[in-house]
């Protein structure tokens, strides 16, 4: 079968290899879509994430859907919980201490033909859902968690700082969730165009809002964040800094007496995903801005890492001829 690896900083290349074989209480499944996210680029930029560091060529790609053996259309949950440790125990397999992640250190990822998964982990997907569609119910996951650490309330106002696919789902679920005004800051004019479309009113200085997403993973990102904020306010930090390292200014969070919130992932948002994109809430399918076929996974790639339009999907197709 059709691979697409990634050997080092930008290198990503295809080769065939065997297909998987199914483990016990996994299914095979036939990738169709795979969105490419930040944190991908994060291992082609990088060759690494946070702390973790490509020690083999690795198939990334943990935003994807695909078809059981026996038919069934399914999004595919990439965190695989343990289900044992204290913290899934608790409710919050996000958290767990033996977390498998699909297309991240060891764990293989989406960008192939086929993958072998556990089945508890394959989300059924409605027909009213394309395959993009159930690829990007991960990343809608994501802002839905986010959401909830922000504990938006009808009526209150809250600020995205960073309108990437992420920050634009994040303005979707916040606005869904009863937010009346909605302030966005976004450097690249086309995502901050996209951002108004969904009724974001670009943020100034001396604007203050209730509840502030950062979703960018830079420096200035978190200090707007910070400084928009409103005394008693919350800050949920969603974007993921190259350097590892978050900072801010600790006297004006600390005057404020801000909450601040890390996001990790997302926890039990499929179902409400699903429902959110099928009763109109929120749009994914508009995210969608460039697609590629497997083979064109480097040039797929090299236009998300210019920033180009919105979300890269690759779309997995069965290999002819």
């Amino acid at each position: 079968m059709r691979v697409a690896r990634l050997h080092g900083i930008g290198d990503v290349r295809l080769s065939d290899e065997p297909g998987p074989a199914a483990g016990p209480d996994e299914a095979v499944v036939r990738v169709t879509a795979v969105g490419l996210c930040g944190s991908d680029l994060h291992w082609y930029g990088q060759a690494g994430i946070g702390d973790a560091r490509l020690e083999r060529p690795l198939v990334v790609g943990h935003e994807f859907a695909g078809v059981t053996a026996g038919g069934q259309r399914v999004a595919v949950d990439p965190a695989v919980p343990c289900g044992q440790c204290d913290q899934c125990q608790a409710g919050n397999p996000n958290l767990c201490r033996d977390l498998r992640f699909a297309g991240h250190g060891a764990e293989d990822g989406g960008l192939q033909d086929e993958v072998a998964w556990p089945a508890r982990c394959l989300v059924p997907l409605p027909d009213s859902l394309s395959d993009a569609d159930g690829a990007l119910l991960e990343p809608l996951g994501v802002a839905i968690h986010a959401v909830d650490l922000g504990h938006v309330r009808p009526g209150q106002t809250a600020g995205v700082f960073g309108c990437g696919p992420i920050g634009l789902l994040v303005l979707q679920v916040a606005r869904a969730a009863g937010a009346s005004r909605l302030l966005v800051s976004e450097p690249l004019p086309h995502r901050l165009e996209a951002a108004r479309a969904w009724g974001g009113q670009p943020w100034t200085p001396g604007q203050e809002v209730d509840v502030a997403f950062e979703c960018a993973g830079t420096e200035g990102a978190v200090q707007d964040a910070i400084a928009a904020a409103r005394p008693g306010g919350r800050v949920v930090l969603v974007g993921i800094p190259d350097d590892d390292h978050t900072a801010f200014t600790a006297s004006v969070a600390r005057r404020k007496g801000l909450t601040i919130a890390l996001s990790r992932r997302m926890k039990h948002t499929y179902p409400r995903a699903i429902r959110l994109v099928e009763t109109g809430q929120v749009d994914v399918h508009s995210l969608v801005t460039h697609r590629f076929s497997l083979e064109q996974a480097p040039a797929a790639f090299a236009a998300a890492a210019r920033r180009e339009g919105l979300k890269v999907m690759v779309e997995v197709s069965p290999k002819t001829g």
